[in-house]
């Protein structure tokens, strides 16, 4: 990391308590700093404290305890300097269904002393076509797509997307990761929260990944599945009543990456997948057990929260924090 780089955001301590017999630590001691031109991915399961992170970055909900710096700022003292600078797209947005598009972005550009035409807003999300449209006949992607522009009408230094492609057809989700890669490209910075890996993969410079309230692993992409200490992954799964004979055939096999199993799934990390696969194929036909699945595959973000957390990425212990309403501000 670039530390002459000015930053964009600043985190040190953070926590966020909600009262209650127990009290729910939804976040608990969150340190991060994210540099000006960054795409910076937030990963983790429902309950692990990102979304609540981010709402106190955003502003939106206060900090138990810690220290929050946003474009060298804080929100106690600077909060309407820091709206003017923002743009925050949620995961579900309301907007006034009455509107047409062009008047949805033409009021949110009345918020902002500077930023780009509505016209050319709806240009960069492919809304053209629907500027006369009232945004309740937008199907759900439109809207999607709608909620995206209302952030970038302002021309924000840093913008916070809240898994923006969530609903989005294959075309339009590379359309908006083009969005994206052009709003870093111009040295601004982007605050982005996704459930799809391959998405965090290509798009961020670096990623966090929240569990339990914390932040388990930090660095970029390629830095973090490198930590698996191999490029491939073998999955694979028997009947149950074959498991115990799988597991003496792997440990005669005893792979340099080990073997994990998750939700009746085996799992391999290897570098030489054309030595290893063909093996394990050969050991398991002699050992007279059937495969019921087998897929190969490169490593990763995944199998990095696989192997910190010893549970798929999809499923979570932790317990939700109390259910709030998010209102654009």
């Amino acid at each position: 990391m670039n530390t002459t780089q000015p930053r964009a955001i600043l985190c040190r301590g953070l926590t966020k308590t909600y009262p209650g017999k127990p009290p729910v630590e939804a976040v608990r001691g969150v340190d991060l700093e994210i540099l000006a031109g960054e795409c910076f991915g937030v990963l983790g399961p429902n309950g692990a404290g990102k979304t609540t992170t981010i709402e106190i970055l955003e502003g939106l909900l206060e900090a138990t305890t810690g220290e929050v710096e946003i474009l060298g700022m804080n929100w106690r003292q600077d909060a309407d300097r820091i709206r003017q600078r923002i743009g925050v797209s949620l995961q579900e947005t309301e907007l006034s269904e009455r509107l047409t598009v062009l008047e949805t972005l033409t009021l949110f550009r009345s918020f902002y002393p500077k930023g780009i035409t509505p016209q050319e807003a709806m240009g960069r999300v492919s809304l053209e076509e629907k500027a006369n449209s009232w945004v309740k006949k937008l199907s759900g992607g439109q809207k999607q797509r709608l909620a995206v522009a209302t952030a970038l009408v302002g021309e924000p230094d840093l913008i916070f997307l809240d898994e923006p492609t969530t609903g989005l057809d294959p075309s339009s989700r590379r359309q908006l990761w083009e969005i994206i890669q052009g709003f870093t490209g111009q040295g601004r910075t982007v605050l982005l929260t996704t459930h799809y890996m391959d998405e965090a993969e290509r798009l961020c410079d670096r990623v966090a990944i929240f569990d339990q309230g914390k932040i388990i692993a930090l660095g970029t992409p390629r830095e973090l599945i490198r930590t698996l200490g191999a490029e491939h992954v073998v999955e694979f799964s028997v009947d149950d009543a074959q498991v115990p004979q799988l597991e003496k055939v792997l440990e005669q096999l005893n792979p340099a990456g080990g073997v994990e199993r998750t939700e009746g799934i085996f799992r391999l990390r290897v570098d030489q997948l054309h030595i290893v696969l063909p093996e394990l194929l050969k050991r398991v036909a002699a050992a007279g057990l059937n495969l019921t699945s087998l897929t190969t595959r490169a490593a990763s973000l995944e199998d990095v929260f696989v192997k910190i957390t010893g549970r798929k990425f999809d499923s979570s212990d932790a317990p939700p924090a109390p259910s709030r309403s998010r209102r654009r501000r």
